[in-house]
């Protein structure tokens, strides 16, 4: 947060600048803040204002231009002190709900489905972060028999997400010996996190009871390569929506920002400390986890499964974002998410 003590007139002549260029692109003159804002200011007193504005680190002055436009830091001031939030609109509400009664229920629909809902309604890129398999519970697991030497594991969690995994095997089994190492292992495992399924696993094969017995053995053994590495999924939506935005004409910087998108493992990665916190989070520039989003924002929450797993979902854009409709979207979509996903 900018610690910082404005008197009024500059709060409202910040204010007015900043949704300018929110709405234009374009830096800001003091007779155009004059004119359209109401303020019953001459520009000459607007234009002193900008001034002291722009000493404090608030605004800055483009070369090409007499007029100003916001700094990171003005941003940030903005976001924590001036923004009015706009509501979700009834009919905005509504489509939405549309949208998740399409998916008919299904967590990774539902996920994907998100990540197209917060694009579609703010106009950027929407981002989901899936909750980490392996912290959900573990429900059933079965196997099926695709060959005499192949078998697919399918691993279900109590939230509704599956795993599956084609396994080769060294000696072939039959449908009904998969069938019994399904039902003993859904009998040991049930109740666990995936984390301690692994974990389960590995004490039940250094037992000595199941050292004895072959087929418990091997499900042990087949259970063991069925099992998911710790990865969590990420759904993106619109990510062609940043060229539409003038300040990403740079096609290298593009380049970039794609390859960010691409790297799913390291994109997760940088935004674990977004889980750290409920509600909502806001980056600004170089405050985002990741510094090829140099002069883009981010704005997450936290969502929960079920189980308490939680995930993250949010919105990228340029840092002339309109904070003012994307923050209660993204707010409001994180507890609409966490309602379908918690609710029986």
């Amino acid at each position: 947060m900018v610690d910082l003590t404005l008197s009024q007139r500059s709060r409202q002549i910040l204010e007015a600048i900043v949704e300018d260029y929110i709405a234009t692109a374009e830096p800001v003159g003091s007779s155009a803040v004059a004119k359209r804002h109401a303020l019953s200011l001459s520009s000459a007193t607007v234009r002193n204002v900008m001034a002291s504005l722009e000493e404090l680190g608030l605004l800055t002055s483009p070369h090409t231009s007499a007029g100003r436009v916001p700094t990171e830091k003005g941003f940030r001031f903005y976001v924590d002190s001036l923004v009015s939030l706009r509501q979700i609109s009834p009919q905005e509400k509504k489509e939405i709900l549309r949208r998740y009664r399409e998916t008919g229920g299904n967590l990774t629909d539902v996920l994907r489905e998100t990540s197209r809902t917060l694009s579609s309604l703010s106009n950027y890129t929407g981002l989901v972060v899936a909750p980490r398999f392996t912290s959900c519970l573990f429900r059933h697991m079965e196997f099926v028999k695709l060959g005499s030497h192949k078998v697919l594991a399918i691993l279900v969690s109590c939230n509704g997400a599956v795993q599956n995994r084609i396994i080769e095997t060294e000696q072939e089994f039959s449908s009904d010996d998969l069938i019994k190492m399904a039902n003993y292992l859904n009998s040991v495992l049930e109740g666990l996190t995936i984390d301690q399924v692994r974990q389960k696993i590995l004490a039940e094969m250094q037992s000595e009871k199941n050292r004895y017995d072959q087929l418990l053995s091997r499900a042990l053994s087949l259970s063991q390569q069925a099992l998911p590495d710790a990865e969590q999924d990420v759904y993106i939506a619109g990510q062609s929506r940043i060229f539409d935005q003038p300040e990403f004409t740079d096609l290298s910087k593009m380049r970039e920002i794609f390859a960010a998108f691409e790297e799913k493992g390291r994109l997760v990665e940088l935004l674990g400390r977004c889980m750290q916190a409920d509600g909502v989070q806001i980056f600004i520039g170089a405050e985002t986890p990741l510094k090829e989003m140099a002069g883009m924002s981010l704005i997450t929450s936290t969502y929960l499964t079920g189980n308490n797993t939680i995930g993250l979902l949010g919105v990228v854009g340029p840092t002339r974002m309109g904070y003012s409709s994307v923050i209660p979207i993204v707010d409001y979509t994180a507890r609409l998410v966490s309602q379908l996903l918690t609710t029986d």
